[in-house]
């Protein structure tokens, strides 16, 4: 802990350029990363393969109405903010310290309104009920611990039952084989597409300047409404 008993906090830097080896027109985020165990907010892989999609999609992103759950560090809103997206920044109600990183985020890098709420997993609360339209939903490794993932896809599916054309970009670590989230996809009349890493360029140990994601197996996916079987 700090002198004044407050988190030990690091700025780790990102590098994102137009085309790779291109210095030219280079964009840097940096992301304040709690170094303590109990706090655990880090800069996890999954964040930076997220990420990069969501720089090789940065011409889309201009006006997009972006909201990040479970964001921790928030390097993927912080880009689609920094990409001229309107994000809302969200993390668990119940963990104050993850929304004041969020907020300390946004800090770092320069960005004055941009809204921090508190939205819990499973929970349909005022701040969720509040949210204005949303085009994208960002997820990165929230699909962490099994029981979960039924609580992340309630609200994805509320999301876009207000929000009918939203996709949720969400990538995530292959831990086990018997990792699935399809029989909860039919469940919530939600469909779902896998993106191939080496179409974004996301296929490489090493991203934005940074040791990430490293040899982690990353699988990137984007999460939309059924509507055939929700019409």
């Amino acid at each position: 802990m700090g002198d004044e008993g407050e988190p030990r906090v690091v700025l780790r830097e990102y590098i994102y350029t137009q085309e790779e080896g291109d210095a030219n027109g280079e964009l840097r985020i940096s992301i304040p990363e709690v170094l303590d165990s109990e706090y655990g907010m880090y800069v996890w892989p999954c964040a930076l393969v997220l990420s990069q999609y969501i720089w090789f999609q940065r011409s889309l992103m201009p006006g997009r109405r972006v909201l990040e759950i479970g964001a921790g560090v928030s390097l993927p809103g912080i880009l689609a903010a920094k990409c001229a997206a309107n994000v809302i920044l969200s993390d668990s109600a119940a963990m104050p310290q993850c929304l004041q990183n969020c907020a300390r985020s946004c800090r770092e890098n320069k960005l004055l309104g941009v809204p921090v709420i508190g939205l819990t997993w499973g929970e349909i609360s005022p701040d969720l009920l509040d949210l204005p339209p949303i085009d994208i939903v960002l997820g990165s490794d929230v699909f962490y611990e099994p029981k979960d993932f039924e609580d992340v896809l309630l609200m994805v599916r509320f999301l876009m039952e207000r929000n009918p054309k939203a996709e949720f970009w969400t990538t995530y670590q292959v831990r086990s084989e018997d990792w699935s989230i399809e029989a909860l996809l039919h469940k919530w009349k939600l469909r779902c597409r896998n993106v191939p890493l080496k179409t974004f360029d996301a296929d490489k140990e090493c991203l934005a300047g940074s040791n990430l994601p490293g040899r982690h197996s990353i699988q990137m996916m984007i999460i939309t409404l059924d509507l055939e079987k929700s019409g």
